[in-house]
């Protein structure tokens, strides 16, 4: 049986639901469907995990995150962050795991009022396979799929992640505590999250003979 196929009236009629957010994440990022893909990579100590961490508590605001501490665990710099940006202030709709199986994932997103939200970091230490992280996504279509990279030589690591990375609508690469979006819904091209800005200042030629201070941002 032919797969259907779309005229351009159906295409621009169809509508998607899209994360209220203000101009603070909305000027680098757009509007992001609810249900989008992000793939968001970055050196070590490149303010990462912080701007995942402050994604999860505005994520928080538009239904229940599941983030999934692979790489971490609930470690001392893990804890660090959690109390940084006050998640406990979004302590209804933001839960934490550290050892669930692609399996077992799968049976916790299937039950009634499950995670919105899915982060998964990182994906390199979640130890899937592209074919798995593309069916998770197509069987859960009205989730969002956070995936988390390491990298190797400003590229993601390993070509299960370089692919994912295609396919995901966000796309993020956070440089010098400056979250760039490269993905689809760019607000205005050349603009930035910023994650930390003293860490920008310091990590800049605007303040010479400054070592950066050491964060609690393994990522």
């Amino acid at each position: 049986m032919a797969k259907r196929a779309y005229s351009p009236k159906e295409v621009i009629s169809k509508t998607y639901k899209t994360l209220p957010w203000g101009e603070k994440w909305s000027g680098p990022f757009g509007f992001v469907p609810t249900n989008e893909i992000w793939f968001i990579s970055g050196a070590s100590a490149s303010g990462k995990s912080s701007f995942v961490m402050q994604l999860a508590k505005e994520l928080a605001n538009y239904g229940l995150v599941l983030y999934g501490s692979y790489e971490e665990g609930i470690s001392q710099s893990f804890k660090d962050r959690i109390n940084l940006f006050k998640m406990k202030e979004v302590q209804g709709r933001f839960r934490v795991v550290t050892d669930d199986t692609y399996n077992e994932l799968i049976e916790r997103l299937a039950k009634p009022k499950s995670p919105r939200f899915v982060i998964v970091d990182s994906f390199q230490v979640a130890g899937w396979t592209y074919e798995q992280a593309k069916s998770l996504i197509a069987r859960f279509p009205s989730k969002s799929f956070i995936f988390i990279s390491q990298e190797y030589k400003g590229q993601p690591m390993g070509k299960a992640a370089v692919r994912l990375r295609y396919i995901a609508g966000m796309k993020v690469r956070v440089v010098g505590y400056k979250a760039f979006c490269q993905g689809r819904f760019t607000g205005d091209p050349g603009s930035y999250y910023t994650v930390w800005e003293e860490g920008i200042i310091r990590t800049s030629n605007n303040v010479a003979g400054h070592e950066p201070e050491k964060r609690n941002d393994d990522g």
